[in-house]
C-alpha cells in the first residue's frame, strides 16, 4: 500500500472520529489567511498555507500568490486583504481567519499556544494580544476563563490553570478560588518548584507546569515571542501556534493572530489551531463556560473588585507605626502593590510590621509572637488566602 493511500485512510478515520466527537461530521474547516505584511515575504505565508492544507483544511489565501492545494483570493495590498478578510468572515464564507493584526474591542483578547522547551509540552497562554479589561486584575480573571475555553475546545477536558507570578497574581488567585468555591469547575495546577501552589515561576513557564498559564496580555505577548523564537535569535518565530483566537463574552468572530515575524511553521500552526477550534465549536464552549462562571458569581466578583479598586484609589489614611520590635515571622502571598496597605492594616491593630521581599515574592514581616494574629487580620482584610 502506498504512503499516499495510507495517509488518505488515516485522514478519513481522523475526520470520522472528529465528526463523531464534535457533531461536525464530514465538515472541512474553512480558514482564511492574509498573506501580505510578513517580514519574511508572501512566500513564507503561502508555504504555511500549503502545509496546513495537507491537514484536511480548506485554506483561502488572501494575497497575490497562487499554488495548487489552496484557494487564492487575489488582492492588491495588505489593506485590501484585510477588507476582504472581514467581508468573508461577515458573509460566513470562511469559519475563521489568521492575520497579523486586528483591532479587537475591549473585553476581547487572544489565547496563545506554545510548545515549552523544558518538556516539549503544549501550553496555552492567556492572554497574548488585546485587552480583556482596563483593570489589570479583572483582565487576568477573565483571561483564565478565556484560556479554559480555548483549551477545552481543543480537547483538554480538565485543563489545569496556573497564574504567572506577575503583579496581580495573588488577587487573581483569590478571585478564581472564590469562583471555584462557588461551583465553577476550575482545576488549579501545582508549581514544579518545592513550595508548590498555583502561582507559577519562570521555571514553570519553561516546563509547562499548567495547561493554561494566566498572565496579562503584554507579558503573555512577550512569552509567546520568546518561546516561539528562542532557537532563532528572535527574528523568525519557528515553533508553536501563534497568539491565538480573540475570545470574549458574546464575541462571535474567530480571528487568530500571528506576528509579522512568524515563520511558516507558526502560521501553519495557527491555521491548524483555528481548525481545531472550528471542529470543537468554540462559540458553544464559550457560551457554556461564561454561563457557568456567571452562575458562580463572576459578575458580582468583578463588581466587588472594581469597588475595591476605587476604594484603594481614595486618599490613604495616615497611620502611625507602633513601637519597633524584632520581626522574624514572614507572611507571604501578598501582592507587591498591596504590600504597604497590608502593613498599615497591622499598624492600625497595634502590631509592628515591615514590608520585605523573600525569594518567592513580597512578604510582611512581624514578630513570631504576632504571626498568627497578623495572618488572621490580613486574611480578614483580603490580602492573603
Amino acid at each position: 500500500m502506498s504512503k499516499f493511500i495510507e495517509k488518505t485512510i488515516a485522514n478519513t478515520f481522523m475526520e470520522i472520529a472528529q465528526g463523531l466527537e464534535t457533531g461536525s461530521f464530514g465538515k472541512r474547516p474553512k480558514v482564511a489567511l492574509t498573506g501580505m505584511g510578513s517580514e519574511h515575504g508572501e512566500e513564507n505565508a503561502m508555504k504555511a498555507a500549503l502545509m496546513a492544507a495537507k491537514e484536511g483544511i480548506d485554506v483561502y489565501y488572501i494575497g497575490s500568490l497562487e499554488a495548487e492545494g489552496v484557494i487564492t483570493v487575489k488582492v492588491a495590498d495588505d489593506e485590501e486583504g484585510h477588507k476582504k478578510m472581514e467581508e468573508m468572515l461577515a458573509n460566513k464564507e470562511v469559519d475563521a481567519a489568521v492575520t497579523m493584526h486586528y483591532p479587537f474591542p475591549i473585553g476581547v483578547s487572544t489565547v496563545g499556544r506554545v510548545v515549552t522547551p523544558g518538556k516539549g509540552k503544549e501550553m496555552f497562554i492567556a492572554t497574548t494580544t488585546g485587552t480583556s479589561s482596563t483593570d489589570r486584575i479583572e483582565g487576568m480573571i477573565k483571561n483564565a476563563i478565556y484560556g479554559i475555553i480555548a483549551a477545552k475546545t481543543c480537547g483538554v477536558k480538565e485543563p489545569t490553570v496556573g497564574i504567572l507570578n506577575v503583579d496581580g497574581a495573588r488577587q487573581t488567585e483569590g478571585a478564581l478560588k472564590t469562583l471555584a468555591e462557588n461551583g465553577y469547575d476550575i482545576h488549579f495546577a501545582e508549581s514544579s518548584r518545592a513550595d508548590g501552589g498555583c502561582v507559577m515561576r519562570g521555571n514553570d513557564m519553561l516546563v509547562g507546569s499548567p495547561d493554561i498559564m494566566v498572565t496579562d496580555s503584554l507579558t503573555g505577548n512577550i512569552m509567546v515571542k520568546m518561546l516561539s523564537s528562542y532557537t532563532t535569535g528572535g527574528s523568525f518565530e519557528a515553533m508553536g501556534y501563534g497568539y491565538g483566537p480573540g475570545i470574549g463574552e458574546g464575541y462571535d468572530r474567530l480571528v487568530m493572530i500571528v506576528s509579522r515575524a512568524s515563520g511558516a511553521p507558526v502560521i501553519a500552526g495557527a491555521i491548524k489551531y483555528a481548525a481545531q477550534l472550528v471542529r470543537g465549536n468554540i462559540f458553544k464552549v464559550a457560551e457554556e463556560e461564561f454561563a457557568a462562571a456567571n452562575k458562580a458569581g463572576l459578575k458580582k466578583l468583578l463588581e466587588e473588585r472594581k469597588a475595591a479598586a476605587n476604594k484603594q484609589a481614595a486618599p490613604a489614611e495616615e497611620v502611625v507605626a507602633p513601637p519597633k520590635e524584632v520581626v522574624t515571622g514572614a507572611i507571604a502571598g501578598i501582592e507587591i502593590m498591596d504590600l504597604e496597605d497590608a502593613v498599615n492594616v497591622l499598624w492600625k491593630n497595634k502590631i509592628y510590621a515591615e514590608s520585605g521581599m523573600g525569594c518567592t515574592g513580597p512578604v510582611v514581616l512581624v514578630s513570631d509572637a504576632n504571626l498568627e494574629k497578623s495572618i488572621a487580620l490580613l486574611k480578614e482584610a483580603g490580602y492573603v488566602q
